[in-house]
């Protein structure tokens, strides 16, 4: 069975856009709450609740992340990017999983996987002091050999594939091309050791393909399913979801 991680980035991307400045994540008139959309993603069966914390707080706030620790009774899965800042703030709150990430202002969302390759004394530093405080480290990165490999150098036990190319292909030619990227990505990581996860830009309608990369272990989905909730409610858009993943 393929897991679930729900991403609920832009249920406080909703939130934001009306409260940005607001002393306080809920409570009051401060809503949406992301908390109480993990909550029900919880209910409706997900595996994980993921949230990126980025550095400009775009959605995501550091009270949002330190009662998601408190509240999250499956795993909680901190996306994050590679500075000591980010690395403190895990240490201290030990997430069962952390995700390092590429991170720019100048972006609308994750685009491009890590360079671990270009990066990897920093990245195994990191690895390594939350590996030893227990907390699981898998890299987003591109489904490319030698990030692959610098992956397995690091010494991260698992690596997302960034799904974002072939997403954005689904509709072109260029579709099955990047999907052979993906396939041949994913078996190299299992060839290396590494546990697979995948996600970006995944939705109710590519989930069908994407759920064939072989030793999938997890896909983590969120605006899809922020944007499903909106007509169908937070339950019911993450049971369709966990329904189409395993058929």
């Amino acid at each position: 069975m393929i897991l679930l991680g729900v991403n609920i980035d832009h249920c406080a991307t909703v939130r934001q856009a009306r409260y940005r400045g607001a002393s306080a994540t809920a409570g009051g008139s401060v809503e949406p709450d992301p908390v109480a959309f993990a909550v029900a993603s919880e209910r409706a069966g997900a595996d994980g609740i993921t949230v990126h914390l980025r550095e400009d707080r775009r959605h995501i706030q550091e009270r949002d992340v330190l009662r998601l620790r408190e509240c999250v009774a499956t795993r909680l899965n901190l996306e994050m990017a590679c500075t000591p800042e980010m690395t403190a703030f895990a240490l201290a709150l030990r997430p069962e999983f952390v995700c390092v990430v590429p991170e720019s202002r100048q972006e609308v969302t994750t685009e491009g996987g890590l360079d671990v390759a270009g990066n990897l004394d920093r990245v195994r530093a990191c690895v390594d002091a939350l590996g030893a405080a227990g907390v699981k480290v898998s890299l987003f990165i591109d489904p490319d050999e030698p990030q692959i490999a610098a992956s397995a150098k690091a010494g991260a036990p698992l690596v997302e594939l960034h799904t974002g190319a072939w997403a954005n292909a689904y509709h072109t030619p260029r579709r099955a091309e990047e999907f052979r990227r993906l396939r041949v990505g994913a078996v190299a990581a299992h060839q290396a050791g590494l546990i697979v996860n995948a996600g970006h830009g995944i939705n109710y309608v590519n989930v069908a393909e994407v759920r064939l990369l072989p030793h999938l272990h997890e896909l983590n989905i969120g605006h899809s399913i922020v944007s499903r909730a909106l007509f169908t409610g937070v339950e019911e858009a993450v049971r369709e979801m966990r329904a189409r993943l395993n058929p």
